[in-house]
């Protein structure tokens, strides 16, 4: 169950990550190549479809809890601060007030990475945008990086990075290298939190457009599936592992959405903590569709190429839960 805080002795603190599939609006912005969503498009995006594409979205966050709605929530592909605006305010998920840090990119497309927080919970304490020299390897501009800091009700600072790693555009060898780089400087960042944090609680989550044993994640961070060893200051990615996935392409399942914590989180003797098993894909019914070229399921997305699906993303939801121990 995925809940927020109350005051009790133990509570549990929720954190959700989805990429939501190309969340834009229906206006043209000049400075951006989003042409292939506006009305008069191949694509027909109108705001009938927008406005079905936010409610969707707001159903998977309102359907991660059985009793309140999640205290983070990370969110990929958006393209601006008006998509997120109604998302929080005019759809079914207004009511559960959440406040929102966004990154505005460079990315040619316009797309960004979104945090919604519950203020109740989680005390917005600074974030910032991590930019990407992409000149370094003569690649075009990708997504910022979201650090967001924040206190939760025991007085610990959790630290949240929101990534949208580079795309395999032109295959997985020839785009690696961004990947690599982009990691990176994720790694230097992280770091330097793990440096100055007595106890340092992070977590490092969004679609990294790599599976758990690509180098960026296993050799660049350093994150592999926890064993009986922890060390604090070390990442563990919790998907490592994990059955099925976020992901389906050519009939295979894959995980492209993760969820790494610092070891800290992983120690039961802290005051917050988590474990592997607490980090789950959620494969609601809703969310999936029958493959008709491969078989089985696939997650029920907007669109197939050109063609209105009416889905919701070509990616399923991971979620995270934390134990609160006052």
């Amino acid at each position: 169950m995925c809940c927020s805080l109350v005051c009790n002795a133990q509570q549990t603190f929720c954190v959700l990550e989805y990429n939501v599939e190309n969340f834009f609006d229906c206006r043209h912005d000049s400075l951006k190549n989003d042409e292939a969503f506006l009305p008069d498009a191949l694509r027909h995006w109108n705001w009938k479809k927008y406005q079905d594409k936010t409610n969707k979205i707001a159903k998977v966050i309102l359907a991660a809890s059985a009793d309140q709605v999640p205290d983070l929530v990370g969110l990929c592909e958006v393209e601006n601060e008006y998509c997120i605006e109604s998302l929080v305010k005019y759809s079914p998920l207004r009511d559960a007030a959440y406040r929102y840090v966004m990154t505005d990119s460079p990315d040619q497309r316009g797309i960004d990475v979104a945090l919604l927080y519950q203020p109740q919970t989680f005390r917005l304490i600074s974030h910032q945008s991590i930019r990407i020299p992409h000149e370094k390897i003569e690649r075009r501009p990708t997504r910022d990086i979201l650090h967001v800091t924040g206190r939760i009700v025991t007085g610990d600072t959790l630290d949240i990075y929101m990534c949208h790693m580079p795309s395999r555009s032109g295959g997985e060898k020839k785009s690696e290298p961004y990947r690599l780089l982009t990691a990176g400087i994720l790694k230097h960042s992280v770091d330097s939190v793990m440096n100055v944090r007595r106890r340092p609680s992070v977590i490092v989550m969004g679609d990294f457009n790599d599976y758990p044993s690509n180098r960026s994640i296993r050799e660049v961070l350093g994150a592999a599936r926890p064993q009986s060893d922890v060390e604090p200051k070390k990442l563990y990615n919790l998907m490592d592992g994990k059955e099925g996935g976020t992901y389906r392409y050519k009939g295979e399942w894959g995980i492209l959405d993760q969820m790494i914590v610092s070891g800290t989180l992983l120690d039961e003797r802290t005051a917050v903590r988590t474990s592997y098993d607490k980090a789950q894909i959620l494969r609601f019914p809703f969310l999936l569709e029958e493959d008709e070229n491969y078989g089985g399921d696939k997650p029920f997305r907007t669109y197939l190429g050109v063609r209105y699906n009416g889905g919701y993303s070509d990616h399923l939801p991971v979620v995270l839960h934390l134990e609160i121990v006052e």
